[in-house]
């Protein structure tokens, strides 16, 4: 049997808790919810209990294996690559940091914090993609740091088709976590 390799997914932080705030408010009982980088599936765990179903996704299969050990659905998936389905909550944080190749870590966590140089290489190609897999009425919690470029982030949202609505954010030293809820233009009712 293989062991689990703790070392080798992202520790629940500051962001982790931020957007768990955000989606016990969002989350409502008949709710279809993918959580896209589960990482040790904290978020996932806690709402397995308040929608009708959660499944967890993550590029990185040691963080795929904690999560199946709670007891929770997963897939591994990079980004929406595999994934057919439609959903009535996304929840993603992704890898929101501006990293040069001087801040590249080894392995598995380097995927959890290389937001790229911009901060934003992998949260534009998951914008791009979110209105193919919301089902009807479906919305999307996305933590961003405006370390990323929050203006930015929403001009790509608004030139993907998405409304874009400041849910939740956290001031810290040096940045502010951002949780936005992106929703397809005229979905705010």
């Amino acid at each position: 049997m293989r062991s689990m390799k703790t070392d080798h997914v992202y520790e629940p932080a500051e962001d982790t808790f931020l957007l768990l705030r955000a989606a016990l408010k969002e989350v409502r009982p008949a709710d279809s919810v993918l959580e896209m980088g589960c990482g040790r599936g904290l978020i996932s765990r806690e709402l397995t209990s308040k929608a009708r179903r959660v499944i967890a996704t993550d590029i990185n299969p040691h963080a795929l294996r904690m999560a199946r050990k709670m007891g929770i659905e997963t897939v591994r998936a990079d980004l929406f690559r595999g994934i057919k389905a439609r959903f009535d909550l996304i929840l993603f944080n992704p890898p929101y940091l501006p990293t040069g190749p001087q801040d590249k870590l080894e392995g598995w966590l380097n995927l959890a914090f290389n937001g790229g140089v911009s901060g934003r290489e992998t949260i534009n190609p998951f914008m791009e993609d979110l209105r193919d897999h919301l089902a009807p009425g479906g919305r999307a919690l996305l933590l961003v740091s405006t370390l990323s470029g929050l203006i930015e982030i929403e001009e790509k949202a608004k030139n993907d088709g998405l409304e874009a609505m400041m849910v939740a954010r956290e001031k810290y030293f040096f940045e502010e976590l951002v949780v936005l809820r992106l929703r397809p233009a005229g979905g705010f009712l």
